[in-house]
C-alpha cells in the first residue's frame, strides 16, 4: 500500500450519494491500480455497494457520523463540521495519512474547511478555483472560477504560476501557454489591474511559461493558449456561458437528427462521427475542479455528475499527486 496514491474521498456529498461515489470509485479501479481509497462516510451504507466489487488491498472505510448538507452555508458546515465526512477527508490530508482529498459534496463548504484545515503555499496570498476546458488541440486550465470575486495583479500573477505548475502537471511533455481572459487583445484594454497583470507577466524572465498576452472569450477553445487566467466573477460568467452552450449544442443537435426521418438516416450515416463529436463535449470526461494554492490539492467533482464523472475527476486526483504539483508552483514561486 505505501507505493500507492492515497486518495481521500467525502462519499457522502454530491446527487446520489454514496452510491454514485462507490460507482466511481469501482469504475476508476478497473482501468488504475495505482490508488488507495480512504473512504470517508456512512460505513453501513457504503458497505452495500462496494461489497466484494474492489480487493481490500485497495480501499478501507473511515465511519463518519455527520454529512454536510446541499444546503448549509459555508459557515455552519464549518461550524458543525468537524465529524462529517468533508471535514475528515480533509483532516486526513492534513495529518499526511492522504496525498490528496476529493468532495462532490457543498463547494462553499468545501473551500471553507480547506482553508481552516490547510495551509497557504508561502507567498501565495489567496487560492483559486481552477478547472479543466476541452480546446481544438486538447485541454487548457482555466482560473479562477469563482473562489475570488475580486483580484489584485499579484492575485493574477500567482495564479497564472499556479495555472501553468498545474497544466505541467498533468501534461508533463506540453509547454504552458499563459493568456489573460479580456475584452480585447490590444495592450491598451481592460481595467488597471489588468494592465498592470500584463506589464508584469510582460517583463517577467521565465522559463515556466510562455506569456502570450491577452485572450478574449470568444478565443477560448482556440487551442493557441492552454492556462486562461481571469478573477473569479468574470471566470465563473465565462464557464457558465461556456457550459450552457455545449449542452444548447447537444441538444439541439439530438433534436435535428432524431426528429425526422432524413435526420435519422443522416445520424446514421455519420454515426462514427457524431460519437466522436458528443465525447469531445462530454463534460464528463474533464470533470474536477482543483483548489489550488494550499498546502494540498483539493479536488471538486461536480455534484451533479453521474460515476463516470466522479470517476475521471479521481484520475485527476492521480495525475496532479504524480505530477507532483505542490513542489512545482513552490520552485516556479521562485
Amino acid at each position: 500500500m505505501s507505493d500507492l496514491i492515497k486518495i481521500a474521498v467525502d462519499a457522502m456529498g454530491g446527487d446520489g450519494s454514496p452510491k454514485k461515489i462507490v460507482d466511481g470509485i469501482i469504475h476508476n479501479h478497473k482501468s488504475n491500480k495505482q490508488n488507495f481509497y480512504k473512504i470517508f462516510g456512512d460505513e453501513n451504507e457504503i458497505n452495500k455497494f462496494i461489497d466484494k466489487k474492489i480487493n481490500k488491498n485497495f480501499y478501507k472505510i473511515i465511519n463518519t457520523k455527520n454529512t454536510v448538507k446541499s444546503t448549509d452555508s459555508p459557515l455552519e458546515a464549518a461550524k458543525r463540521g468537524k465529524d462529517t465526512s468533508m471535514w475528515l477527508a480533509i483532516e486526513s490530508v492534513k495529518k499526511k495519512e492522504s496525498d490528496i482529498v476529493i468532495s462532490a459534496g457543498n463547494t462553499g463548504a468545501l473551500l471553507v474547511i480547506a482553508k481552516l484545515n490547510l495551509k497557504m503555499i508561502e507567498n501565495i496570498d489567496k487560492p483559486a478555483l481552477s478547472a479543466l476546458w476541452p480546446n481544438k488541440s486538447g485541454m487548457s486550465v482555466v482560473l479562477d472560477l469563482g473562489a475570488n470575486i475580486e483580484c489584485s495583479s499579484k492575485n493574477l500573477v500567482d495564479f497564472s504560476i499556479m495555472g501553468a505548475s498545474l497544466y505541467k502537471s498533468l501534461y508533463p511533455l506540453k509547454s504552458p501557454n499563459v493568456a489573460l481572459l479580456n475584452i480585447g487583445s490590444e495592450e491598451l484594454k481592460g481595467n488597471e489591474i489588468i494592465k498592470e497583470t500584463f506589464q508584469i507577466l510582460n517583463t517577467k524572465k521565465t522559463h515556466d511559461f510562455n506569456f502570450s498576452g491577452y485572450i478574449e472569450g470568444n478565443q477560448l477553445m482556440n487551442g493557441d493558449v492552454n492556462v486562461i487566467v481571469s478573477d473569479g466573477f468574470t471566470g465563473n460568467v465565462a464557464l457558465k456561458t461556456a457550459e450552457g452552450t455545449a449542452n444548447f449544442i447537444i441538444s439541439e443537435l439530438k433534436k435535428a437528427l432524431s426528429g425526422n426521418l432524413l435526420g435519422k438516416i443522416s445520424s446514421l450515416l455519420n454515426i462514427f462521427n457524431l460519437r466522436k463529436f458528443k465525447k469531445r463535449l462530454d463534460p464528463r470526461l474533464y470533470n474536477g475542479a482543483i483548489f489550488i494554492g494550499l498546502d494540498t490539492p483539493v479536488v471538486k467533482s461536480h455534484g451533479g455528475t453521474d460515476f463516470i464523472g466522479f470517476s475521471s475527476s479521481l484520475d485527476v486526483c492521480n495525475r496532479i499527486v504524480k505530477g507532483n504539483l505542490i513542489n512545482k508552483i513552490k520552485d516556479n514561486l521562485k
